[in-house]
């Protein structure tokens, strides 16, 4: 970890990232599903199956009617999100020492960008990022550059750091390939050995405290 530089730039992902969402994912994925005659996952499906953005995943689901079924998904959501939404330890703590170190921070969701942006201001965290971008936002969605270039229109140029993409699943170690940044996962588990095999993590961090106590030590 210590050839590492401070980056100058941090692009998070959102969901298991920042904030606990799963529980209402999961709920609301269901419902869509049973919704359309569909079995409902478990909840280790969903944590498995989860990734990409709904535009690249819910064709294979739904297929014709896949936007008839994001309708639905988010119409669900709507009712729910917030209340369910919960900032993971440390998250708020770590968003803020960032914040006065000076590193930009952005966010990149495969989430629809409206729900993502009011996620964080629900959390007072709209403040701490220059631009949080989700799903639809950009031309393509993660795993594609795209949305990281336009989460870091705002931020300083190219220069000394590199930028750091930190997520907690195999898209956003992709999505840091592809966006030539440092890619960090970010979860309690360590990476299993087979798993991760065509876009291993640069970095390994366990919480949000470790990951602020990380980067301000560089």
């Amino acid at each position: 970890m210590t050839a590492h530089a401070r980056p100058r730039a941090i692009v998070f992902d959102w969901d298991n990232t920042l904030v606990d969402t799963w529980p209402v994912i999961h709920e609301v994925n269901n419902l869509t599903l049973t919704h359309f005659g569909l079995e409902p996952w478990t909840l280790a499906e969903t944590r498995q199956r989860v990734r990409k953005s709904m535009r690249d995943s819910f064709p294979a689901l739904f297929g014709d009617r896949w936007e008839e079924a994001g309708e639905v998904f988010y119409r669900y959501f709507a009712e729910r999100h917030l209340d369910a939404l919960e900032p993971l330890p440390g998250a708020g703590d770590m968003l803020d020492a960032f914040d006065a170190a000076g590193v930009y921070l952005g966010v990149v969701s495969n989430k629809k960008g409206p729900y993502v942006r009011r996620e964080a201001t629900h959390l007072g965290w709209d403040r701490h990022f220059g631009a949080v971008v989700g799903a639809l936002d950009a031309a393509r969605d993660k795993p594609a550059r795209d949305p990281v270039d336009m989460a870091l229109a705002a931020g300083p140029a190219d220069g000394e750091g590199a930028v750091w993409l930190v997520g907690d699943a195999d898209i956003d170690l992709e999505c840091a390939a592809n966006a030539g940044c440092v890619p960090v996962l970010l979860r309690p588990a360590a990476p299993g050995p087979d798993e991760f095999t065509q876009h291993p993590p640069a970095l390994h961090v366990p919480s949000c405290g470790e990951l602020c106590k990380l980067v301000l030590n560089l």
